[in-house]
């Protein structure tokens, strides 16, 4: 069970970041022909009181790397969050990805039902592993990838539903 636990949670969202570091490849391209400057995409938001993408993309990963982490009875690592370029965000998402690839299925023994307590916001919450990865964890990595995604799509970068998936 913790294989098939194991490539729900940690090898879905690695490959997730696989692509949203595609998708970044392409905000490049784009801010390139169209002559925009990178920040302008990079500071842009869905609505006001959202994350802009540069936070929506430094979630997303912090979701993977705090889910593969605590399912596998590990602290995760902290990850400063002063990436203001394409390249640095590329970067963060590599980090994450190599974070991801240290922690096997033999890591998740047990991880459905070990006890994981988190307190965002100063909110303690705790949750079995297998609630953690489905009701907290992937929802979150999801909201922010999608959130991403949908700020670059706003903006007029052609991205589609394949390159959100990785097919592309």
């Amino acid at each position: 069970m913790s294989d098939a636990f194991h490539k729900a949670t940690v090898q879905q969202m690695g490959g997730m970041l696989t692509a949203l570091a595609k998708i970044l490849d392409k905000v490049e391209q784009h801010c390139e022909a169209k002559k925009i400057d990178p920040s302008v995409l990079l500071n842009a938001r869905l609505f006001p009181d959202m994350f802009d993408f540069k936070r929506q993309v430094q979630m997303t990963a912090d979701f993977a790397k705090g889910a593969a982490g605590r399912l596998s009875g590990q602290e995760p690592p902290a990850f400063a969050d002063t990436e203001t370029t394409i390249p640095e965000l590329k970067g963060r998402i590599a980090k994450t990805i190599d974070y991801l690839k240290t922690i096997g299925p033999a890591e998740f023994a047990g991880a459905m039902t070990r006890e994981i307590t988190i307190a965002p916001g100063g909110n303690k919450m705790t949750f079995s592993g297998e609630d953690f990865a489905n009701r907290f964890s992937l929802p979150n990595f999801y909201f922010h990838m999608t959130s991403a995604y949908a700020i670059l799509r706003k903006n007029g970068v052609e991205v589609g539903k394949w390159d959100f998936m990785g097919r592309a």
